[in-house]
């Protein structure tokens, strides 16, 4: 984690839904396979639609692109949560969801970017998950941020979630859910100082910016790892000198992606 807090929300009354959804109707709706029942089985005691964040609830305008937000509850019956539980509610709901997904006395906040597909509005496009850090049920809650409509609305929802994230686990997606190629992962690991000019830029990022930062980011530690690995397998010098000199010019582009440079990718 980098430290970077995120506040729970305190959802309008007047949005309340608070209905059991059943494990078997997302069953129906994913054609859920053994495998993933078990996981449902196994680790989730019961899911709620908990809130219904829409022009009527909360008097937000909807867009074309955003008509409602759900807040759906996930209580675990262990401390883990496959993240194929959370793609195959999202399959199964076809607006975006915010997970609040609870464990004993702690709660966290999950999501993924959900957006329509262009060129087939039945279907979803579903991001790797976001997760906040576990905090007591306890804890203080906020007001839901102000906007104009629910696009917005729903970005700003996500993108403190994205900053305050860590990095989601690789889930095989769930038939029907298209998912992005790469994971996410936090925007400040790697040692880079939090007051370098370039903050201020990357402060001003649209939520798909920080996303595709985050896809850029993951995708050169991936590339360093391997690097690493042929490293470690090479046995001839000079072989061992260039896949050293690859590796120092990968880190380098990875601390200007990391420092919010990604113009500096050139190479």
């Amino acid at each position: 984690m980098n430290g970077t807090s995120f506040a729970l929300l305190n959802f309008p009354k007047q949005a309340h839904v608070g209905s059991v959804v059943h494990k078997r109707k997302i069953y129906e709706h994913t054609n859920a396979d053994t495998a993933l029942k078990n996981l449902f089985v196994q680790q989730v005691e019961q899911i709620t639609w908990g809130y219904k964040l829409a022009p009527e609830t909360i008097n937000v305008p909807s867009t074309e692109a955003i008509s409602e937000i759900q807040v759906f509850q996930v209580s675990q019956k262990s401390s883990q949560l496959d993240h194929r539980v959370l793609q195959a509610i999202d399959k199964a709901i076809p607006f975006p969801i915010l997970f609040e997904v609870c464990y004993h006395d702690q709660i966290k906040l999950v999501a993924a970017y959900k957006r329509c597909h262009e060129a087939d509005t039945t279907r979803w496009v579903v991001g790797r998950y976001f997760e906040s850090e576990w905090q007591p049920d306890t804890a203080p809650r906020e007001p839901l941020p102000l906007a104009l409509n629910l696009s917005v609305l729903y970005e700003q929802l996500l993108t403190p979630l994205v900053s305050a994230s860590t990095t989601s686990a690789e889930s095989p997606p769930v038939e029907g859910i298209q998912d992005t190629a790469a994971r996410y992962t936090l925007l400040d690991q790697a040692g880079i100082d939090p007051d370098t000019p370039n903050r201020a830029a990357q402060a001003d990022l649209s939520l798909e910016q920080r996303i595709a930062f985050a896809e850029a980011i993951d995708a050169k530690q991936k590339e360093i790892d391997r690097m690493h690995t042929r490293l470690k397998r090479e046995k001839h010098f000079n072989k061992r000198v260039a896949i050293n000199s690859a590796l120092r010019e990968a880190k380098q582009q990875l601390a200007r992606l990391q420092a919010g440079q990604p113009t500096t990718m050139n190479h």
